[in-house]
């Protein structure tokens, strides 16, 4: 990207593209248009556009600096943008909280179909919250429900309040710091809802470089990813008020494990849930009836 010759927006593009592809960056031309269009001061849409016009060495300065950070220390491109979309909503993000996966609107879509009209009063619990996604989808969803956001991180909860106030729903959700349920003990809720770390510490040497700018305490969870959602298990019944219903994303590989979990806790109506690329990812259960054997083939699984 020399500064001799004349730069445009599409010269840019292509070249950011290719050095990310060689690389082994997996998303090179739309993480180039993303850093683009963040260092301009504009949108992805506005590029394209804009792909003949010039772009002056004090503006390609700050993108050459986006470019090396993104290919040279595999920082990922939510964390250099400072913003995450999830549920159509711009949420910040920072290195205090998970930067929110696509995946994890799955959870979001079982809590809404529990709803019979959006006006319900429901009381929903978020274990986790991060960022605060899960909780702020909801709540914009869903005006007449009552949120309760828990993390163990004081970081996290500081940006998914700052979150809620963005979205103007700060005052439906009471955000509370501790580990696991211990915040709400004695409470109960119409939804209990989680999506713990579920990495396993032995599999660290084989993830992505891009995850080590995450905090770590909220992607890894015992040798074999399950150590928390089996705590979440057992302390979940406690919390389910008359009917309620349960809902936990896990690794693809932990469904099944999870749904026998769910059973042995004696919750019923369990079932396995698949994302937008069809993996399994989210296991809900019910405390209503007797338990059951093992899982159920359901929702959108």
């Amino acid at each position: 990207m020399s500064d001799e010759r004349r730069w445009t927006v599409l010269d840019l593009i292509r070249w950011t593209a290719d050095h990310f592809a060689s690389r082994g960056i997996e998303s090179p031309r739309l993480d180039a248009e993303c850093l683009l269009a963040h260092a301009l001061g504009t949108t992805r849409l506005k590029l394209y556009l804009d792909f003949e016009k010039p772009v002056a060495e004090t503006e390609r300065a700050p993108f050459r600096e986006l470019v090396r950070r993104r290919a040279d220390d595999r920082v990922p491109v939510a964390l250099l943008l400072g913003s995450k979309e999830f549920w159509s909503l711009a949420l910040e993000v920072g290195a205090d909280v998970l930067v929110p996966r696509p995946e994890t609107e799955t959870l979001v879509e079982l809590a809404l179909q529990q709803a019979e009209t959006p006006e319900d009063e429901l009381t929903i619990v978020d274990v986790g919250t991060g960022s605060g996604a899960i909780a702020i989808a909801l709540a914009t969803e869903l005006p007449k429900a009552r949120l309760t956001a828990i993390d163990i991180s004081p970081g996290a909860l500081e940006v998914a309040q700052r979150n809620a106030e963005t979205h103007g729903v700060a005052g439906r959700i009471r955000f509370l710091e501790g580990d696991g349920f211990g915040p709400v003990r004695g409470e109960r809720f119409d939804l209990v809802l989680a999506n713990p770390p579920y990495i396993a510490e032995r599999d660290q040497a084989q993830l992505p470089p891009e995850l080590g700018h995450e905090p770590r305490a909220a992607l890894f969870s015992g040798a074999d990813g399950t150590e928390l959602l089996s705590r979440l298990v057992d302390e979940a019944s406690a919390h389910i008020a008359g009917s309620g219903f349960v809902a936990f994303e896990a690794g693809t590989d932990q469904t099944d494990w999870l749904a026998g979990r769910f059973a042995q806790a004696g919750l019923a109506e369990i079932s396995i849930h698949r994302d937008a690329a069809a993996r399994p990812r989210v296991v809900s259960a019910s405390s209503l009836g007797e338990s059951i054997a093992g899982p159920q083939a359901g929702g959108n699984g």
